[in-house]
């Protein structure tokens, strides 16, 4: 009956340990996390409907502005460059959509914004950004209650992935390139919530 309760014990110590050591490592990754989005500028382009032209418009205007600045944000050194050079550009990209759009033969108006907003967690090849608030450029095509297409202005994950260089650090790397997608599922619900409650 001793040894009983003396193993019950032990195993609760165990438990108890292994749950306050996967914790820590749970904050850290998390605390990492909040490092990742603090580092990252995203792009969010709002089609004007789900119609297939529409959609193909929206990709249009993305290629259209990853091809003209998407170079030009690959030259900044921290985030808050790559804002400020957004911007300084926010009417040459609006007039480059509205431009595209007109070369496709489309009259929709187009609002160019930088704002802070609500990401679910999204895989890029091997990389994988924790959902979230993040800063985003978003540009609204014409009524902008179609489909949506993201990805990252900075660092540049998914404008040129083949470059192999990062300018996370070596910590934010190996969190977003972790395959712990329990880790992930864990954050995001957190965050969902942290949204909710705002």
């Amino acid at each position: 009956m001793f040894n009983s309760r003396f193993v019950k014990m032990e195993l609760s110590v165990l438990l108890g340990l292994i749950l306050a050591l996967s914790m820590c490592g749970f904050a850290d990754f998390s605390a990492t996390c909040d490092e990742v989005r603090a580092d990252t500028l995203r792009l969010h382009i709002l089609a004007n409907s789900n119609l297939a032209a529409d959609q193909q418009l929206k990709l249009e205007v993305r290629d259209a502005v990853l091809q003209s600045f998407g170079s030009k944000l690959g030259g900044m050194a921290t985030k808050r460059q790559a804002q400020n050079f957004i911007a300084e550009n926010t009417p040459a990209i609006k007039a480059l959509a509205v431009k595209t759009l007109r070369e496709n033969g489309c009259a929709y108006d187009v609002a160019v914004s930088i704002e802070t907003a609500f990401f679910d967690t999204k895989q890029y090849g091997d990389e994988t950004l924790p959902s979230g608030m993040y800063d985003a450029v978003r540009i609204e095509i014409g009524t902008a209650a179609g489909h949506n297409w993201f990805c990252v202005l900075y660092p540049q994950i998914c404008i040129s992935s083949s470059t192999g260089k990062s300018d996370y650090t070596q910590k934010q790397q190996s969190a977003i390139k972790t395959t712990a997608t329990i880790k992930f599922a864990a954050v995001e619900i957190i965050e969902k919530f942290k949204n909710q409650i705002k």
